[in-house]
């Protein structure tokens, strides 16, 4: 139930939906006896649109994810494991033009192919089922098993997990997949905003492990982004949205022991 609600509760939440529903409902009103009011609607809409697009603004909440955990220093040694999340793989679109299809989270994956040739002792573990409401049989899993072959690795170094559908979930089954030995290092794969809910949920299912962030989204702290493209700005300002009320709501359901985890 909770998969559910966060999802349709996740989509009417993200700023560019809320946005042009506005402006869908001030053009509809021009239509009626409150076309003042319909209009008045729509413009802010608009404008709202192009300050959210083309402003730095997305960058500016997404920059204090991203820099939440720096880059992994491997003066430690090399780890027994690293775990890729989900999150990175297409299911909708890979079954029906046959080949592994990656969307911009892609790096979650390629990643594992430089880790596992440098540390190849180690195991290499991909959590991810399917984040889809309505599940139609195909798994991130499934497909990570195919690019990992791809990449060379051997099969026996391969565990996968294929029943998470949240990151909540990604961190209790892994655990229970793996089975961290004490004194273990394990690495966690998965993109830089989406770090401090991943460390959170790992560690409240008593499974520590060491960010390794990828897929970064902005330049260092003081080296603001402006304009680009107007889809670019709403993708980023959603996907930061999306991460600040994952965190507060994980917080609140007990899925994280902090509001924003830290190293």
């Amino acid at each position: 139930m909770f998969f559910i609600l966060a999802k349709i509760l996740g989509f009417f939440s993200m700023p560019s939906n809320v946005l042009m529903s506005l402006g869908v409902i001030g053009v509809v009103l021009t239509a009626t006896r409150r076309a003042r009011a319909g209009r008045r609607i729509a413009v802010t809409a608009l404008i709202l649109l192009g300050v959210a697009g083309w402003s730095p603004f997305g960058n500016a909440i997404i920059l204090p994810l991203e820099e939440r955990f720096p880059p992994w220093d491997e003066s430690r040694g090399a780890p027994a494991g690293i775990i890729s999340l989900g999150g990175a793989l297409d299911t909708v679109v890979s079954p029906v033009r046959g080949e592994v299809a990656l969307n911009e989270a892609a790096e979650r994956m390629t990643a594992i192919a430089e880790l596992a040739r440098r540390f190849p002792n180690a195991r290499i573990v991909f959590s991810g089922g399917s984040g889809r409401i309505i599940y139609d049989g195909i798994s991130e899993a499934s497909l990570a098993a195919r690019l990992f072959a791809s990449f060379g690795i051997a099969k026996e170094r391969i565990a996968l997990e294929d029943k998470s559908r949240d990151t909540d979930e990604n961190g209790r089954f892994t655990k229970e997949l793996v089975q961290p030995k004490p004194g273990e290092r394990w690495l966690l794969v998965t993109s830089a905003q989406h770090m401090p809910r991943a460390v959170g949920c790992f560690r409240q299912a008593g499974f520590e492990v060491e960010a390794y962030p990828v897929a970064w989204r902005t330049r260092p702290r003081g080296r603001a982004t402006f304009g680009g493209a107007l889809s670019g700005g709403l993708n980023t300002l959603d996907l930061a949205t999306h991460e600040w009320i994952g965190l507060i709501v994980y917080r609140l359901t007990g899925k994280t022991g902090a509001l924003l985890p830290a190293p």
